[in-house]
């Protein structure tokens, strides 16, 4: 079964910047990025070299990187020619529905290679605010994997898996039951996205890192990953793209929608 586990957690004290999340020498970025910037939408990756069915059932962190020379989805139109499957196209689709809260950036960046027959993959990033779209208070990844012929450590034939990154509070790393409440941000939205699914398994990360010497950033910060792999039960994606991002949401301390954080002495910020 496909497990990555995720970075998730609450209201985030120490912001990333994009480079730190595009791995300037940091673990999350082998696993977050790959060498290539968000390109415009793409409709998926055909892999010709592999037998049908030996794709691998594990994905590790370090296969969600994608190719290193920037040979990634397959662009397709849907046009004549085209042999994307079904069921993959009609996912495609109900991700590109996906319209995600303003606070949220989505962009297409190149699938994975060698994990399925068909792949697509999305980043996602909220960024800081106030002008400074350099600095990022969660990223996160979520990859599409379709085998027509079903996956047998799937049970099934397309998986998601999702990766995210964010910084937390530094009391964060000793809660016990803080694994616990980050694992339930994405079973519950899941649930209320409406997502049909199952072989749901992952990981919750909590790291602790204190800087010396010259190494910008903050002296003391707490960082969480969440890695999660599922399969999805049918085609409607753009609810489990939902989950994710509302995840996403969670874990960098944005506040449910609709609903505005108070300003200074508890005054409603303006509005513009």
């Amino acid at each position: 079964m496909n497990h990555t586990g995720v970075r998730s957690t609450g209201s985030p004290r120490a912001a990333r910047t994009r480079s730190e999340s595009a791995g300037d020498g940091g673990t999350a970025g082998a696993v977050l990025t790959t060498a290539d910037p968000p390109r415009p939408l793409s409709s998926g990756a055909s892999e010709t070299d592999r037998a049908p069915g030996t794709y691998p059932a594990s994905v590790e962190p370090r296969s969600l990187a994608g190719p290193r020379d920037g040979a990634g989805a397959r662009a397709g139109s849907g046009g004549p020619g085209d042999d994307r499957p079904a069921d993959f196209v009609a996912a495609l689709e109900s991700l590109a529905a996906v319209r995600p809260r303003p606070e949220i950036v989505v962009e297409d960046i190149p699938a994975p290679q060698r994990l399925a027959p068909f792949a697509h993959a999305l980043a996602a990033r909220v960024p800081e605010g106030e002008g400074d779209d350099e600095v990022e208070l969660a990223v996160a990844r979520f990859i599409v994997l379709h085998d027509p012929a079903g996956h047998e450590a799937w049970d099934g034939t397309t998986r998601c898996v999702g990766y995210l990154s964010a910084s937390t509070d530094e009391h964060m790393v000793d809660d016990a039951m803080f694994s616990e409440v980050a694992w339930s941000w994405l079973t519950d939205a899941l649930g209320d996205c409406g997502a049909a699914w199952h072989a749901l398994g992952g990981t919750v990360t909590r790291t602790a890192s204190t800087r010396f010497g010259d190494l910008a950033g903050p002296e003391h910060s707490v960082d969480v990953e969440i890695r999660a792999s599922w399969t999805a039960e049918d085609t409607a994606l753009g609810r489990h793209l939902d989950a994710w991002l509302e995840v996403l949401a969670n874990a960098a301390g944005l506040p449910p929608p609709g609903v505005a954080l108070l300003g200074p002495a508890g005054t409603a910020p303006e509005r513009p």
